[in-house]
């Protein structure tokens, strides 16, 4: 009887007629109604596709909202809200939004970020940036006459850092005791850049310098060689970047080829 039984449970899975159960095949049933279990997959790869990993308590999460939004959805039904000009409208509405991003998304599977693309726009970023760095520390008042005052105290012995920490407008710097950190020429204003980079290292401007903020007291602290990342270390953020610039170049594309009356 039982090798009887068995063989007719083999024979039918094999021919595809061994039904599963409807609690197998659907995540919940509510009012009487079956929500596929494919809802919750849907919803699980949008949340995949952000960039967070489904846990198991997500996963029970996901369920939850999945059910709850069945609930909500039959109640509108029952009101007859699917037949609203407002509804229609935002269903087209979402219907765009979908289907646009799916175009971009297809856009870059058929012209996705190369290797050697990153590898070009990394030297680009190492040619624009090599050569010195400068360590510098700045006081930024608004009036000259202010500016004068702090380099006559500092020749007087005054400390440069608890000077810029009680009268710097930069309130960047300031708290830091001027500090600017590491930087290259181009990361500062051109007026600053001129007087910094005529300094010698541990030296002050002995006149302020004016720019487009107000007027500086500049030092120079340190000058090194520039130390720029790896191409590994920035790989992920450059790939980003030529990304978005593909798209915006296939949507720009698209503009210009559009026939608008």
């Amino acid at each position: 009887m039982k090798k009887q039984l068995l063989s007719g449970l083999v024979a039918a899975a094999l021919l595809g007629t061994v039904a599963l159960p409807v609690s197998a095949q659907n995540l919940a049933i509510v009012n009487g109604k079956a929500i596929p279990k494919e809802r919750a997959e849907a919803l699980k790869q949008q949340v995949e596709r952000s960039g967070r990993p489904v846990t198991p308590e997500m996963e029970g999460q996901i369920k939850e909202e999945v059910i709850a939004r069945e609930i909500f959805m039959q109640e509108a039904q029952k009101r007859g809200l699917e037949a609203s000009p407002d509804y229609k409208a935002q269903m087209e509405l979402a219907r765009q939004t979908i289907l646009i991003r799916e175009l971009f998304l297809n856009q870059q599977k058929k012209d996705p970020v190369t290797d050697a693309e990153i590898k070009a726009e990394y030297d680009k970023f190492v040619a624009a940036n090599s050569g010195k760095e400068f360590k510098a520390s700045h006081i930024l008042v608004e009036k000259e006459e202010e500016a004068k005052a702090i380099i006559a105290s500092l020749k007087k012995g005054g400390k440069f850092e608890e000077i810029a920490k009680k009268q710097s407008k930069d309130p960047g710097s300031g708290a830091k005791g001027g500090d600017l950190d590491w930087a290259t020429p181009s990361s500062y204003v051109s007026e600053f850049t001129e007087a910094m980079v005529k300094l010698e290292k541990g030296k002050m401007t002995q006149e302020p310098v004016k720019s487009q903020f107000g007027w500086h007291i500049i030092r120079l602290d340190d000058v090194r060689e520039a130390q720029l990342p790896k191409l590994d270390e920035v790989k992920p953020q450059i790939s980003q970047q030529l990304q978005q610039m593909k798209v915006t170049k296939f949507q720009d594309e698209l503009r210009a080829k559009a026939k608008v009356e």
